[in-house]
């Protein structure tokens, strides 16, 4: 015999969950020969309890199974800004040899 168990506000405390407006970009950048995919993330929230820092929306640079932190994103930057700092970023890190 099966029983159907009501969901009960004591038994499942509710939480607010939301979800935000932010849509994802992408870069995909040729570069002194070399390929780079660039991504960019809404912020994600702090834990105190596991140590893990409030990050805010940040660009990525893609790689296997990877993603490193690469600058902040700024929504209303547009594309040509957007190239010229990620080059900057990449000649920076060495990474246009």
């Amino acid at each position: 015999m099966s029983r159907l168990i009501a969901a009960d506000s004591a038994i499942f405390p509710s939480t607010q969950l939301f979800m935000t407006a932010f849509k994802n970009a992408q870069q995909h950048l040729l570069y002194n020969g070399r390929h780079f995919h660039f991504v960019s993330y809404d912020a994600q929230p702090g834990n105190v309890k596991r140590g893990i820092a409030e990050v805010g929306p940040m660009w990525y640079l893609m790689g296997p199974n990877k993603r490193w932190p690469v600058m902040p994103h700024t929504p209303d930057q547009s594309d040509e800004e957007v190239v010229t700092e990620l080059k900057t970023w990449i000649t920076g890190q060495g990474l246009d040899r």
